[in-house]
């Protein structure tokens, strides 16, 4: 094969228009390339950057004796290129097939634990799983991804439930004279045939009710209790311990449930959180930036579109390496 030839069908091949006897002949020439398997995406398109200046500064018109030398070195350095290229589209595929939202880690296999201890009910959701639970008096309870619910096996007179990490979403059964109290690290919250959400997470530094039906009464140690009506929310502060009131739109409160993402004003803390339960990933923070707020809406994204839009908003760039993504400085 002519040197401008190797050439041409390499450029074909890399812009996928090669033909099927051109393609089968390259793919023969990488499968008996043995390629580390381990190397980044970096790494690969810098390879490739320095072969290819190296192929072109050398394959020069040359005298017919040395042709021969020159076609074996330029055939070589081909295949490298080839092959670099194409372990390089597997390794894109690859990341991108990883990322979406319905398929779980090839290591993982979530599943919701369940266990009675000393008369109580205990329920663990992992990330990327949510769980819903029918209590005895007929109330329903749907837990978010990375929570843990704790509550009687049997009810006697008040109905107290214990969320003590996490988020959910209560549908409390009308019961009169008999309160519904969710108690969720230093807030307690009371209700008589209301529906609400909760979220806990300790990895954050707030704990937000938000009422969608009914009425409830929110208190902590700290100040007067606050009653809510429906679209409004309270918010605690574990720093300040300051409770604030404000009002809430429902499809953002709720978002989690239909398995979208919406945040409004969110922290890291927030951002990192939702989207290490939602695509049961690690995010960790390698860049300068520590302390900023995002706002915006995801439906049914894949991971790597929603850090990669949070990222271009924010100044920021990232790398996934199966199951951590990296957040890093713009270079």
């Amino acid at each position: 094969m002519e040197l401008e030839k190797i050439r041409k069908i390499l450029d074909r091949y890399n812009e996928g228009q090669c033909t099927a006897e051109e393609t089968q002949l390259i793919e023969q020439w990488f499968e008996n390339i043995h390629l580390q398997t381990t190397r980044t995406g970096s790494d690969i398109q810098a390879d490739l950057a320095h072969v290819r200046q190296a192929l072109n500064s050398r394959i020069q018109p040359v005298k017919v004796k040395k042709l021969r030398t020159w076609y074996y070195t330029a055939a070589a350095m081909a295949v490298l290129v080839v092959a670099g290229a194409w372990f390089f589209r597997q390794w894109q595929q690859s990341a991108t097939d990883s990322s979406q939202p319905h398929l779980p880690l090839a290591n993982a296999t979530p599943h919701t634990s369940r266990e009675v201890h000393k008369g109580y009910v205990i329920i663990n959701t992992p990330k990327g799983l949510k769980e819903q639970v029918k209590l005895e008096d007929g109330s329903t309870i749907l837990l978010n991804a990375g929570s843990r619910l704790r509550y009687p096996e049997h009810f006697a007179g008040s109905r107290n439930i214990y969320l003590e990490e996490g988020e959910a979403w209560f549908d409390a059964a009308p019961q009169p004279g008999n309160a519904f109290t969710v108690y969720s690290g230093n807030v307690s919250t009371t209700a008589l045939g209301t529906t609400f959400n909760i979220r806990a997470y300790t990895t954050e530094h707030k704990i937000t009710v938000a009422l969608l039906t009914g009425k409830v009464k929110v208190t902590t140690s700290s100040q007067t209790p606050i009653i809510l009506q429906p679209s409004e929310q309270a918010s605690f502060d574990r720093r300040s311990l300051q409770l604030v009131k404000s009002t809430f739109k429902e499809e953002n409160a709720m978002a989690w449930k239909k398995g979208n993402l919406a945040f409004k004003d969110a922290t890291y803390d927030e951002i990192r959180t939702t989207i290490e339960n939602r695509y049961q990933v690690t995010v960790v923070n390698q860049s300068s930036k520590k302390n900023w707020t995002y706002t915006g809406n995801f439906r049914e994204e894949s991971l790597q579109n929603v850090i990669e839009t949070i990222c271009l908003t924010e100044g920021l760039s990232y790398r996934i390496d199966k199951d951590t993504v990296f957040l890093k400085n713009q270079n």
